[in-house]
């Protein structure tokens, strides 16, 4: 491996339109400006006949671009994600044993509240590390199984569905929040999926969705769980399920400016021709990622196996040898300095690897990104790694 050169590069200057890289909360979409809240219902109830209609709204655009099955339902839930998926578990598991699949911060998250707050009987954790996924063939689907579509803080993805039987017995729980819209999930497969408005749609607060199949509603219905279930988690009443979660009614107060937020990402998404345009904007700036990354000497993806690779959070290690020979406070002082020189030219915001991953970086290239801005920034890593590298000797 050749070693780049010791005196700084020439710095770029042609800098990224947007630079805005962040995994969570991610890029706004292009063109989006603050005058499209200025419909928004502000200082309205959101249980008034106009806020229940913009609620409702929200909820059928979701069904229009994420192209959801018939039978499904989606409900706006407090919490972001993690308030969605937890709500899922705390709802439906327990019937059955369960598998928990991990290979991120964010999917151990779930299996420690698996294993060790609901600890339910039955229950398999299967944790992989940084770079690679559990082995999905040994996963059984006569349980409940619970997954990430994809790793946020490791850049791992599940490759497709068809490791999902469609005469599973158990329920697929998933946490999709960084894979939307940039992935492609065939929702046939997905009885629970849960995402947050303020990754794949770049929106704004503690707003989480789940989409839920015929048989989550089904295990909704007839199941009760063996522990208390608090009030922002409770979609049933004495009646069976409270249909009026599927119908915009929120389990506590949204912010009618997020709504509006996630309006507007819905229709730009249908404006530019739904999930399938989506998904392959998603593909075009991580392609051009993945192409510097496989022709730059001193850094590679976190991700082992090509098939199993982000399309949305692209991360990357450090390999060059004389970086992965400093000690853990030198390397956090690199990738500081290196991070720093980027927001102090406004060339790069939030792109550092997500803390107790490898040193290294994470790139944001969900659908809200536009590839030019990729290809932009490219040159300002070269020109940043280079300095921070100067200033640190090497």
């Amino acid at each position: 491996m050749s070693a780049p050169q010791k005196s700084a590069s020439k710095k770029p200057t042609s800098k990224p339109n947007r630079p805005f890289f962040s995994s969570g909360p991610c890029a706004k979409r292009p063109g989006w400006r603050p005058d499209v809240l200025s419909t928004a219902l502000t200082g309205r109830s959101h249980r008034s006949v106009e806020g229940r209609e913009r609620l409702k709204l929200a909820t059928t655009l979701t069904h229009e671009v994420l192209r959801v099955p018939p039978g499904y339902e989606v409900a706006i839930l407090p919490g972001s994600d993690t308030g969605a998926i937890e709500l899922a578990m705390w709802n439906l598991l327990g019937p059955r044993g369960v598998d928990v699949l991990a290979w991120d911060v964010f999917g151990r998250n779930w299996l420690r509240d698996v294993a060790d707050e609901l600890r339910l009987p039955g229950v398999r954790t299967m944790d992989a590390e940084p770079g690679h996924l559990p082995d999905l063939a040994t996963v059984d689907f006569a349980k409940d199984v619970v997954f990430t579509w994809n790793g946020t803080t490791t850049g791992v993805r599940v490759p497709n569905a068809e490791w999902i039987p469609d005469d599973r017995q158990g329920l697929t729980i998933c946490d999709a929040t960084s894979a939307l819209m940039g992935e492609d999930i065939d929702l046939t497969r997905i009885d629970v999926l849960t995402y947050s408005w303020q990754k794949a749609f770049g929106g704004e607060a503690a707003h989480g969705m789940a989409v839920m199949s015929p048989r989550a509603l089904d295990r909704l219905s007839t199941h009760r769980p063996a522990w208390p279930v608090p009030k922002l988690f409770r979609m049933t009443n004495k009646d069976g399920i409270n249909r009026d979660v599927f119908e915009g009614v929120t389990l506590n107060t949204p912010s009618m400016l997020c709504v509006e937020d996630y309006i507007d990402g819905l229709r730009w998404a249908k404006s530019i021709g739904g999930i399938d345009a989506t998904v392959a904007r998603s593909r075009a700036s991580s392609a051009a990622l993945y192409s510097w990354i496989d022709r730059t000497p001193w850094v590679e993806p976190l991700a082992v196996d090509p098939a199993t690779r982000s399309h949305t959070s692209v991360t990357m290690r450090f390999v060059e040898p004389a970086v992965l020979a400093m000690t853990e406070p030198q390397g956090l002082a690199f990738l500081r300095d290196m991070v720093r020189l980027l927001e102090a030219e406004q060339a790069a915001f939030d792109i550092a690897t997500y803390r107790g991953m490898p040193l290294g970086l994470r790139i944001w290239c969900g659908s809200t990104i536009e590839t030019a801005d990729i290809v932009s920034l490219l040159p300002w890593l070269e020109w940043a790694y280079a300095e921070a590298r100067q200033k640190n000797g090497l």
